[in-house]
């Protein structure tokens, strides 16, 4: 092989090591567009299956299932940053850095080979100064020669003159002279042109190779690195991506069955005792009246001489909205009934005839006050659907208990923060003071106003849940209905059987007390001038404002105070009386009261 097949060969070569670099950089490039479209698109996964809010409110976060899923999707986005992770570094170590090195290596070789050529052109430009003088020795030794054999021709010639002879010799020492100047240039420039090449040889393109094979042998090194790099990243990652399938296992078996049902159960607990066995009602015994019960004195009811509870007017779970008030005594007209403890023979015979006191008309007309149906104003408060209120009152005991609490821990959060905003506005405060230059004191008194009345609102807050919670039946109506839909409830009608009497339609039959068939009867007259009467109990003060929309309440405002006309009797109402007039019911967790 000579020496240019040789250089093109080595030119070829390092080209082809080049090409091979810039490959394999396409190639992680294109890795990495993979990876990041990989991250990309678990990324959007994720994005997708993770709730948009805070679930803590949500139900279905206490369940270890639920939870399980979310670490499992948590770890599936960690899991796409390690992608990430590989993608970057694959571009920042090889896709970077070789990109650059193989640029310098470029430039390198182009000037390695130009220095090649470069010492190739001198050693071409010496060998044709050899030729040269080679050949124009050459033509002036044939030129000598010539000129010595003409002048030895002429010298034997007699007709020649000896002039002609002695100028013959004169050319040929002349071509001789000129030969042997050639001869000296010549084999100066065959030592010139043997040094060049020797140093060509033996010096600058050894050189030049080594130069080239270190070039070449630094960027198979670079590669190898590279392709080291290119595993050394999938493996540096493997460790994390490792603890996120530990983590996903982890999660799955952090699964609990039983755990789950008793979640649900207490998610959903209400809280209300179980329901009774109904009782059995007998509709087939017949009704038998002896010649007693048609007489005008007897009352209707059962065998045993008791009310029947289905009676109208005789049920005892109707209550009064006024049928407490301090009213004067009733005359003393209602008979008495006597009801004998029940027997086979009163069972037989039926119920003996009640024994009257003074007259059988009263108990006649106190019979006929019982049956008489007091007016309902209005029931279509009563036909609403539940509403869901402020105060939980439309949810079940447990449930509600645990809505009360979650208020009152938020508003304890709120109240913190306050109280530490409070605090960091009274230091600066005081710096302020201190410090004049700093700034005024004035400027932050608006804002620390501000953060009392927020903390006096939220500690109020406070305090009414708890009293809610406390009191079990919070802001909620009378017979189960919300403050919003408080019922109607029934107004008195007077009986037109006399223009002084009206009938009370809280009047029921009782065996226990005889104060039940002397139910007390009066006139609308008697009856407004016994509200006027009526003497406060006690006095009370609204803690929380109130707004009586329905029918039978009043409004009141914060700081108000009222005269207590009735306690609550187990219901959450208490009627009050405005100092100004107007009469009502207000929830009793509202209120402070004093008895007198």
């Amino acid at each position: 092989m000579d020496w240019g097949d040789q250089f093109d060969d080595i030119e070829r070569h390092t080209q082809w090591g080049l090409d091979l670099l810039e490959k394999y950089v396409k190639f992680v490039k294109e890795r990495t567009e993979i990876e990041q479209a990989y991250a990309k698109q678990l990324r959007n996964l994720v994005k997708k299956y993770l709730p948009k809010r805070n679930t803590r409110e949500d139900p279905e976060s206490k369940f270890c299932q639920y939870q399980a899923f979310l670490q499992v999707v948590k770890e599936l986005n960690d899991f796409a940053g390690q992608r990430e992770v590989v993608a970057e570094n694959l571009t920042t170590r090889i896709c970077v850095e070789l990109s650059k090195h193989g640029q310098e290596l470029k430039q390198e070789r182009k000037s390695h080979f130009q220095e090649g050529r470069r010492a190739q052109q001198q050693l071409e430009n010496s060998f044709k100064q050899l030729e040269n003088s080679k050949r124009k020795f050459e033509r002036d030794c044939r030129e000598a020669e010539k000129a010595m054999l003409a002048a030895e021709k002429l010298d034997q010639d007699l007709n020649a003159t000896k002039a002609d002879v002695e100028k013959a010799k004169q050319q040929a020492n002349l071509r001789s002279h000129m030969a042997e100047e050639s001869k000296n240039e010549y084999a100066s420039f065959l030592q010139k042109f043997n040094r060049d090449q020797s140093q060509f040889y033996f010096l600058e393109m050894p050189q030049i190779f080594n130069k080239l094979q270190e070039m070449d042998e630094r960027r198979t090194v670079r590669l190898k690195e590279g392709y080291g790099v290119f595993s050394e990243t999938e493996r540096q990652v493997m460790p994390i991506i490792g603890k996120c399938l530990d983590g996903m296992k982890a999660a799955a078996d952090s699964v609990n069955e039983k755990n789950d049902s008793q979640v649900l159960i207490e998610l959903h607990k209400s809280g209300f005792e179980r329901p009774g066995d109904v009782d059995f009602e007998d509709f087939s015994q017949p009704i038998n009246r002896t010649s007693s019960d048609s007489s005008l004195g007897t009352p209707r009811g059962t065998l045993d001489g008791r009310l029947d509870p289905r009676l109208p007017g005789k049920n005892k779970g109707k209550r009064w909205l006024f049928s407490k008030k301090n009213k004067l005594p009733p005359p003393p007209l209602s008979p008495v009934v006597s009801a004998p403890p029940p027997s086979s023979s009163s069972a037989t015979n039926g119920p003996p005839s009640p024994k009257f006191t003074r007259d059988p008309l009263s108990y006649c007309l106190n019979e006929i006050n019982k049956t008489v149906k007091p007016r309902i104003a209005s029931f279509r408060s009563l036909k609403r659907g539940p509403v869901i209120t402020e105060d939980f009152s439309h949810l079940p005991p447990e449930q509600r208990r645990k809505k009360l609490q979650q208020k009152i821990e938020e508003r304890n959060r709120e109240l913190q923060k306050e109280i530490d905003q409070r605090d960091a506005l009274n230091k600066m405060k005081d710096v302020y003071q201190k410090t004049p230059q700093m700034g005024d004191p004035t400027s932050l008194e608006p804002k620390i106003s501000e953060t009392l009345s927020n903390i006096e609102k939220l500690r109020l807050e406070i305090q009414k849940y708890e009293v809610r919670g406390r009191c079990g039946v919070g802001g909620g109506s009378r017979d189960g209905a919300t403050s919003d839909t408080l019922p109607s409830y029934p107004q008195k009608q007077p009986l037109t059987l006399s223009p002084y009497w009206s009938l009370s339609p809280d009047a029921t039959h009782s065996d226990d007390s005889q104060d039940a068939l002397n139910q007390p009867i009066y006139t609308e007259f008697d009856e407004d001038f016994e509200e006027d009467l009526a003497s406060p109990i006690g006095t009370c003060v609204a803690m929380y404002q109130f707004e009586g929309s329905s029918e039978g309440t009043i409004s009141m405002t914060e700081g108000e105070e009222l005269s207590l006309m009735e306690e609550d009797k187990g219901d959450g109402w208490t009627r009050v009386r405005r100092s100004k007039g107007g009469e009502g019911y207000v929830p009793t967790s509202y209120l402070r009261v004093t008895l007198n």
